[in-house]
């Protein structure tokens, strides 16, 4: 059945009532249409247990990095506060420092205090060896240090044993019941004291002893490596965001500096800094790394749970450690970011590590269009004007965001979730409400900025209508034609996409090869296509079945088509251009087409219908609108149409028409104006209708291919 669209069938109206005030404002934590990663995100963030990670996925813009990072830190809030970890010079195992983890917010002090008493250590030495030597005649001074000739039991030494002996007791009283391995802290304390006193007795066999005691002094300081005040200064456990993931970022290592004992050349990763909490990560930075194979060494820690800092760390002063720290334990929660084509890389590339994210969150690209949803993105779009010190939307621009949202997923019963563009749309919109001094964002702000962005990217599609209209590509949008007609085609440039009309032809002689399509004997056709000419040959061999085999050559071609072609969308049109020849009918060339055809002729939906309906309308427009132009779609994309005004307005005037079909004949009445026939119980034509005219061909040409002659149609 043939219909002809009226103007209001071709956007979606949305009533402002829906739109009143929600009753709680929506931010940028609002889950809005997405109620099934919400659910996921709650019951995988809520898990503890080792190896429960969450694979989020989802397009960029659609919210899935600040909804996941608010969720986490909504959730961590209520965890156990994590510890802070401290690492000290082991002494009777250098290459091997001792990690101290400490209550959080905890180390600072301990670092603060050990740094307190190696100062004063050095004020203390120093001072009696200036003392000593003030004290000693002009040719009696030494190298040697008076602390370290005096031996044990001197006063000088028994001086600095008793400052150190305090201040050991002063660390006991203050730290002690910080560490959750105190008694390990308070056998390093009498192992510093011990060494202290050796180094001293050691001190005048140097040349430099001050330089000697400065570099034995800095093996007593921490290294606080996490630090839980700058991780979650609001309790809780930490969440971390790596958006710039690297070898050292991610897994810690050392600095390149040679001025530090090494222990204090040690620095922490985000895995161990989000110990005890959540860290974010995106699989496409992960993916992206190979020199250092991030995801190979986030595999193994993840199967050992434990983190080893890295030996080595690239970069231009890049240097061995000299100590090789004990693998730490680690309990941290990682959330992958990742979109479709990325989480397929993985399960491709390390299958073993997507095992370890067995809790998928996943990200709708669309919701339904109801009043719930309408009201939410309404109040979404009022907290982001006060958030972004913009003007305030009005109603009105309020409806054509949201209509902007339905044309996004070419959807009248959806909306899309791609927030980070209707963002977009809302600073754009804003900024010609400014340029206008209107107080607030209008309906015909909005309708400009999309306006204004078409047209920054138009070149390309305003160069192919200027071809057409200076008859370098040969499209015809009046008159009729015999074996020829308009099918629509969509061009995706990455930053841009358009429809544009393509010149189907085709020319019939006897024979045997059946459909030819030239596009595809050359390579320049898809397996969708081909498939889609697959259904076309099946369709016409059973309307025409007493005939078969068909004694055909039929040659079809996408004229002055040189990038190829794919897709089936075309495959109504190719059957049009077939039937106008075999039948010797012209066909109106004004009314374009799109669709797909199955083996039962009925038509299918097709991608990209507003696009192409657009290209089509603007290039009759700049050719010369008649009112008999138009467009033929799908009766199954009715629900896809979100046209802009001026395409609405056109047809509510009558220069321009949109039909629908829903069987392939049906439309072929719209473009022939003669009756189509249908074939009576034995499979014939009544005379005079188009079908009968191509039966009666294609018996003529079985007749010649057995005679071994040729005929050509015109």
């Amino acid at each position: 059945m043939l219909n002809r669209l009226a103007a209001e069938q071709l956007s979606v109206a949305i009533d402002p009532a829906w739109l009143e005030p929600a009753d709680t404002p929506a931010d940028n934590s609002t889950w809005i249409g997405q109620p099934g990663a919400w659910q996921a995100a709650e019951f995988g963030l809520q898990l503890r247990q080792p190896g429960m990670h969450l694979l989020v996925e989802g397009e960029p813009g659609s919210g899935r990095t600040s909804l996941m990072l608010s969720a986490m830190r909504r959730i961590a809030a209520d965890w156990p506060a994590a510890a802070d970890l401290v690492y000290l010079h082991h002494f009777s195992a250098p290459e091997k420092p001792l990690a101290l983890p400490m209550q959080a917010a905890s180390g600072a002090l301990l670092r603060s205090g050990l740094e307190q008493m190696t100062r004063e250590l050095a004020r203390h030495i120093l001072g009696q060896w200036q003392e000593a030597s003030a004290g000693m005649e002009p040719g009696a001074r030494s190298e040697k240090t008076p602390v370290a000739e005096a031996g044990p039991g001197s006063s000088a030494l028994e001086s600095v044993a008793a400052l150190l002996d305090a201040r050991i007791a002063q660390l006991k009283r203050e730290h002690s019941a910080h560490l959750l391995q105190a008694a390990a802290f308070e056998g390093w304390l009498a192992e510093l004291r011990q060494d202290l006193l050796d180094q001293l007795q050691q001190l005048h066999l140097s040349s430099e002893p001050e330089n000697q005691l400065e570099v034995c002094l800095n093996r007593y300081r921490a290294n606080l490596l996490v630090d839980q005040r700058y991780l979650c200064s609001n309790g809780g456990a930490p969440v971390l965001h790596d958006d710039d993931p690297s070898l050292a970022s991610l897994f810690g290592g050392c600095d390149a500096s040679e001025n530090q004992a090494d222990v204090l050349r040690l620095r922490a990763g985000n895995l161990l800094r989000a110990h005890g909490g959540m860290l974010l990560l995106h699989l496409s930075d992960l993916l992206a790394d190979t020199d250092n194979n991030l995801l190979g060494r986030l595999l193994r820690v993840l199967r050992n749970g434990r983190i080893q800092l890295e030996e080595t760390v690239s970069g231009q002063h890049a240097s061995a450690l000299a100590v090789k720290p004990e693998p730490l334990p680690l309990d941290v929660k990682i959330v992958l970011i990742a979109t479709a084509e990325e989480r397929d890389q993985l399960h491709d590339t390390l299958p073993e590590l997507a095992g370890f994210f067995p809790v998928k969150v996943d990200f709708s690209e669309r919701m339904p269009a109801n009043a719930d949803n309408y009201r939410a993105v309404a109040a979404w779009l009022r907290a982001r004007c006060q958030a972004l010190q913009l003007p305030a939307c009005s109603t009105g621009a309020v409806v054509v965001l949201l209509q902007a949202m339905h044309r996004k997923i070419e959807d009248q019963r959806r909306l899309s979730t791609h927030f980070g563009e209707l963002q977009q749309w809302l600073i754009e919109s804003a900024a010609i409400a400014l340029q206008q001094q209107s107080p607030q964002i209008q309906a015909a702000h909005v309708t400009d900025a999309m306006q204004q962005r078409r047209l920054r990217s138009a070149l390309p599609e305003q160069g192919f209508r200027d071809a057409i209209a200076d008859g370098e590509i040969l499209i015809r949008v009046t008159g009729e034609a015999i074996g020829q007609i308009n099918g629509l085609t969509h061009i995706d440039l990455g930053d841009t996409s358009f429809g544009s009309p393509v010149r189907i032809s085709a020319r019939c002689s006897a024979g045997a090869a059946g459909i030819i399509n030239i596009d595809r004997e050359v390579e320049m056709t898809g397996p969708n296509h081909d498939k889609g000419l697959f259904i076309l040959q099946s369709w016409l061999t059973s309307q025409f079945v007493a005939l078969t085999p068909l004694s055909l050559n039929a040659a079809l071609v996408f004229e002055q088509e040189y990038h190829g072609v794919e897709g089936d969308s075309a495959s109504c049109a190719e059957l049009y251009a077939l039937l106008s020849a075999l039948a010797c009918v012209p066909l109106r060339q004004g009314v374009a087409l799109t669709g797909a055809l199955n083996q039962h002729g009925d038509v299918m939906a097709i991608g990209g219908v507003n696009e192409k309906i657009e290209g089509y309308f603007r290039l009759c427009q700049q050719l010369g609108l008649d009112g008999e132009q138009g467009v033929l779609i799908p009766e199954s994309n009715l629900g896809h149409l979100v046209l802009d005004a001026e395409v609405q307005q056109a047809v509510a005037a009558g220069q321009f028409h949109l039909y629908s079909m829903r069987d392939v004949l049906d439309g072929l009445a719209c473009l022939s104006p003669m009756p189509i026939g249908a074939p009576d119980g034995h499979g014939h034509y009544a005379e005079g209708t188009l079908l009968r005219q191509a039966h009666d061909t294609l018996q003529r040409l079985r007749e010649y291919h057995h005679h071994n002659r040729v005929a050509l149609t015109p």
